[in-house]
């Protein structure tokens, strides 16, 4: 279906891939993964012809036709919504634009018919007829009301515009469809939504996307790129990460015999297929992992940060007491209502909302940023707290090197021990002495956490924690909130987060709350909470 071969991308002196030879063939997905900068959005404009490679050649099956959902949302902020999604499959769009230039000539001469009537073969040919109405469907599905099919994409909020863009990729049944980070900004129906389709669709798929949830659902393969290297593995992105891990260790037992390591590999792939059997994924898909084998488990060479967060005291039995919170916009939006709970001992309370922006203020209220526009809260007097807000920015308006930036939070003031911890978080040598202006989006999340690690905190605040971090520090940060014996109110797009760590759910919207003590994937697949958060959302 798509054969890339002897591609290679070199900018300046640095290699971003080398001699790559891949095939993707029908019926698969592939979770394109790698470290931040190590390539994957390149590789997938390399694959859409957006970026030619400096050697070797990628090709598609003749007749074939590949859609692409880019992360640029502004490039079609000028045209109307069920326009754009049809733009989507650009030779219908050719063929339809043409053919209404024609009709509209005052001189429609012998050859201008001829050449509509060809035109009118073609349109027909690809259901032309049924493009408008496929495409209302595509968007209603997507939870895009028909209210809002002829207004501009600039009027719809980032959440709506991001839904329409996975209609216009999905749109026409794509042979190739390339999908660059779909779930970013989109809520938990959209995200189930759209695994469902990927999950069903019979075509070739390749996404890149930091929601390790999604890449588990989805994906039949990952091309993992590392070294200026890409290399297909059977299997989702767990199992990818398992036996990488399993393989990793198993070369670091210099005494245990080839015999037991590949008994060992092959009861993991045993187990590992075995709950696969049993997962949403495999039911959905309706086919199994296939070819999984010992000769593909290869230790990974990433580098994981050090993630752990201690607490310097337990927390009482009085933790947080909300009563009557309330919260609108200077433009009178309303984003939550008359919130009233209160967090136990033990909790680890995932909140979710349609609304990205009433979490966040949400989360500014707690920590004291911001004011409420009614009600109010009380912490116990046993809280120590740590916050991650989503937007840092301004912990970095600095002149310090990132030693010095560490050393304001920490009691130690000691250079080596501060070197020592932010050598776990991989800045090592001359990297400490980096200057915290000319941080990345990644790092400075990483010099946030360090910051919360040092505060030994026993309530944590994470809002959006995942944001500009790489798959590697995902995993690390998820199996730091695991271990945490305190106390964790987060809210994350990343879905594993989600399911790992959550013991309650609650759910802000504009007209109340939703509390429920279970977990992510049961109140996620509940009809009895569809139902209730369609009456709270349409009040």
């Amino acid at each position: 279906m798509l054969n890339v071969s002897n591609v290679s991308l070199r900018f300046g002196k640095r290699v971003l891939f080398e001699e790559v030879n891949l095939k993707f063939t029908r019926g698969n997905c592939y979770g394109i993964i790698g470290a931040n900068g190590a390539g994957k959005s390149t590789f997938l404009k390399i694959l859409s012809g957006e970026i030619e490679p400096n050697t070797g050649s990628v090709d598609m099956e003749p007749g074939k036709r590949m859609a692409v959902l880019k992360q640029n949302h502004f490039e079609f902020d000028d045209f109307p919504v069920l326009q754009t999604v049809i733009r989507g499959h650009q030779q219908l769009w050719a063929i339809m634009e043409e053919k209404d230039a024609l009709y509209a000539k005052e001189d429609f001469s012998e050859e201008d018919g001829m050449r509509a009537s060809e035109l009118e073969a073609d349109f027909a040919e690809m259901d032309g007829w049924n493009a408008e109405s496929d495409a209302a469907n595509l968007l209603s599905s997507l939870g895009i009301h028909e209210s809002l099919h002829d207004n501009l994409l600039r009027d719809l909020n980032g959440n709506q515009k991001v839904r329409v863009l996975i209609a216009q990729a999905l749109f026409g049944n794509p042979d190739v469809l390339l999908m660059d980070e779909p779930t970013n900004d989109l809520d938990v129906e959209t995200i189930r939504w759209l695994e469902d389709f990927l999950a069903e669709f019979e075509n070739t798929v390749l996404v890149v996307s930091h929601d390790r949830h999604f890449l588990d659902n989805v994906c039949t393969h990952v091309c993992d790129i590392d070294y200026s290297k890409i290399q297909i593995f059977s299997g989702n992105y767990t199992f990818w990460y398992e036996s990488s891990q399993l393989a990793l260790r198993q070369r670091s037992e210099q005494n245990k015999k080839a015999e037991e390591k590949k008994k060992e590999l092959q009861e993991f792939i045993a187990r590992f297929s075995a709950n696969v059997a049993k997962s949403r994924q495999a039911t959905s898909r309706k086919k199994m992992l296939d070819k999984l084998n010992v000769e593909e488990i290869q230790p990974s060479t990433r580098k994981y940060p050090g993630i752990f967060f201690r607490q310097n005291r337990e927390v009482g039995d009085q933790v947080l007491n909300i009563e009557g919170l309330s919260y609108s916009t200077e433009t009178g939006e309303k984003l939550f209502s008359d919130i009233n709970f209160t967090v136990n001992k033990g909790d680890k309370i995932a909140f979710v909302s349609r609304n990205t922006l009433a979490l966040n203020t949400f989360f500014k209220i707690l920590w004291g940023d911001l004011n409420p526009t009614a009600g109010k809260f009380n912490w116990g007097v046993t809280v120590t707290m740590g916050y991650l807000p989503n937007e840092n920015s301004h912990f970095f308006n600095v002149d310090l090197n990132l030693v010095d930036w560490l050393r304001q939070y920490s009691k130690e003031k000691d250079e080596t021990y501060i070197r020592g911890f932010l050598g776990r978080m991989l800045f090592s040598g001359e990297e400490t002495q980096k200057k915290c202006t000319v941080l990345s989006g990644g790092e400075k999340v990483r010099c946030m956490l360090s910051k919360v690690m040092l505060e030994e905190p026993n309530v944590v605040l994470f809002d959006e924690p995942t944001n500009h971090l790489d798959l590697e520090s995902i995993q690390a940060l998820n199996n730091g909130m695991i271990d945490f014996a305190g106390i964790i109110l987060f809210h994350s797009h990343d879905q594993e987060v989600m399911r790992s760590i959550a013991n309650r759910i609650i759910e802000i919207t504009p007209n109340g709350i939703i509390d429920k003590y279970m977990d992510y994937e049961e109140y996620a697949e509940s009809d009895e909470i569809k139902n209730r958060r369609s009456e709270l959302y349409s009040n």
